[in-house]
C-alpha cells in the first residue's frame, strides 16, 4: 500500500515534473516565431495619415506666408497716403496688365519682360559655364600642388576683392561689343568661389586615401575621379552655388551700364520712363528667378552628394 502510494505518489511527481520540464521547452520553440512575428510588423511599411500631412505641410508653408502679408502690411502701410512709390494694389494692377503678354515685341530695344529674362538668363549661363571649365579644373590643380597653390593664391587675393563692374571697361575694351563684356563680366565674378572651394576641398581630403592611392600605383586619372571627385563634391557643389548668386547679382547691373535686351538693361529703360511700378515688379521678379536657381542648385548638390555616398 505504501510501495503503491509512493510509486503513485513519484509517478504524479514524475509525471509534473515532466509537464513542467516540457513547458520551457515549447516557450523556447514558440518564442521566435513571436520575435519573427514582431519583425515582420516592424518592417511593414506604414503610411503617414492624410491629417499629419496637410498639418506638416501647414507649419512649414506659414511662417514665409506670414512674412510675405507682414511685408505687404508694412508696404501699404508706408504708401497709403500716396507719395513716389506705388502701393501693393497698384503693383498689383501693373503686373496683372504686364504678364498678360510678356513675350512681345515691338523692336530690338521694346521686348517683353519674359525676353529680358531669358537673355539675362543666357548671359549668367554662359559666362558662368566657361568659368566653371575654368574653376573647376584650376582649383583641382591648386589644391594637389602645394608649389601652385602658394605662386596663385597671392594673385587670386589680389583680384578677388576688385567689384565685377570695374572689370566690365576692360570687357568693352576687348571685346568692343556690350553683350561679350557682359558675359565677361559674369564669368570674372563666377570664378572665384568655384577656384578657391575646389581647391579647399582637395586640400581637406584625407591623407589616408591618397597613400592607399599611391601604393596601388593609381594613376592621376584614377587618383581624382575615384578619389579626389567624391570627396569634394560638396566644397564643389558650394562654390559653385555661390557662384552662380553673384553672376545672378552682377548682370542685372551689367546691363544696366551696357544696354540692350536684359532684366537689368530693362529696368533702367522703366526708370527712364518713370514707371515705377515696373522697377517694383522687376525686383520681384529679379529675387524669384535667383531663388529659383539657388534652390534648383541645392537639389541638385543634395542628389549628387547622395549618389557619391
Amino acid at each position: 500500500m505504501n510501495a503503491l502510494t509512493m510509486t503513485g505518489e513519484f509517478g504524479v511527481d514524475k509525471s509534473a515534473d515532466s509537464t513542467t520540464t516540457s513547458k520551457p521547452v515549447a516557450t523556447l520553440v514558440a518564442e521566435p516565431a513571436k520575435e519573427k512575428k514582431m519583425e515582420k510588423t516592424a518592417t511593414l511599411p506604414t503610411g503617414v495619415p492624410l491629417g499629419e500631412k496637410l498639418t506638416a505641410f501647414f507649419r512649414a508653408a506659414l511662417p514665409p506666408v506670414l512674412g510675405l502679408l507682414v511685408l505687404i502690411g508694412i508696404w501699404h502701410v508706408a504708401t497709403h497716403k500716396g507719395g513716389s512709390i506705388p502701393g501693393p494694389a497698384q503693383v498689383w494692377d501693373a503686373a496683372v496688365a504686364l504678364f498678360s503678354d510678356p513675350f512681345y515685341r515691338n523692336g530690338p530695344n521694346d521686348q517683353g519682360i519674359g525676353w529680358n529674362v531669358l537673355s539675362s538668363l543666357q548671359r549668367v549661363a554662359i559666362g558662368f559655364g566657361f568659368a566653371a571649365l575654368v574653376g573647376i579644373p584650376l582649383g583641382f590643380i591648386l589644391g594637389r600642388s602645394a608649389f601652385l597653390s602658394a605662386m596663385v593664391n597671392p594673385i587670386i587675393s589680389l583680384l578677388r576683392p576688385v567689384s565685377p563692374l570695374a572689370w566690365l571697361p576692360i570687357g568693352l575694351l576687348v571685346f568692343k561689343k556690350a553683350d561679350p563684356a557682359a558675359t565677361y563680366t559674369i564669368f570674372i565674378c563666377s570664378i572665384w568661389p568655384m577656384i578657391m572651394n575646389t581647391a579647399q576641398g582637395v586640400q581637406r581630403v584625407p591623407q589616408d586615401y591618397l597613400n592607399v592611392a599611391r601604393v596601388l600605383a593609381l594613376s592621376e586619372w584614377k587618383v581624382v575621379t575615384k578619389i579626389l571627385f567624391p570627396a569634394v563634391l560638396p566644397y564643389m557643389l558650394t562654390g559653385i552655388r555661390l557662384s552662380i548668386g553673384t553672376a545672378w547679382l552682377v548682370i542685372v547691373a551689367a546691363e544696366m551700364l551696357t544696354g540692350g535686351v536684359g532684366i537689368g538693361f530693362w529696368v533702367w529703360d522703366e526708370w527712364n520712363n518713370l514707371k515705377v511700378e515696373h522697377i517694383i515688379i522687376a525686383i520681384f521678379v529679379i529675387g524669384i528667378v535667383g531663388l529659383i536657381l539657388e534652390q534648383a542648385l541645392i537639389l541638385l548638390a543634395k542628389k549628387l552628394t547622395k549618389e557619391a555616398s
